[in-house]
């Protein structure tokens, strides 16, 4: 949202600067129906550019999250595994002790 911000302003300054460079003496009375196509031009290209970044950043977002799901996923299969060995190595530990002694 913040490189959004950025080239919102980018173009708003751009647009200032062009109306600046072309309207010399502009009053309000000189505003006219081009100037308002102008206006509504510029917020379409905003919106258009605005929902493109929008949904390439939530396509992004959403796979980021899926990804940070999966690794967690991950750790907890982990975590299962290494305590199954450990229980493992404890079981055939006791075995190997109740095989050399077996009074036990």
């Amino acid at each position: 949202m913040k490189n959004l911000t950025v080239i919102g302003l980018i173009l708003l300054a751009l647009s200032i600067l062009l109306f600046y460079l072309t309207a010399n003496n502009f009053t309000i009375n000189d505003l006219g129906m081009p100037h308002i196509m102008g206006i509504l031009g510029g917020i379409g290209i905003g919106l258009i550019i605005g929902g493109m970044v929008g949904y390439v950043s939530k396509g992004s977002a959403i796979k980021e999250e899926q990804k940070r799901k999966e690794f967690k996923q991950l750790q907890q299969e982990k975590e299962e595994l290494e305590k199954k060995a450990a229980d493992i190595a404890r079981r055939e530990a006791e075995l190997d002790i109740r095989n050399q002694n077996p009074q036990l």
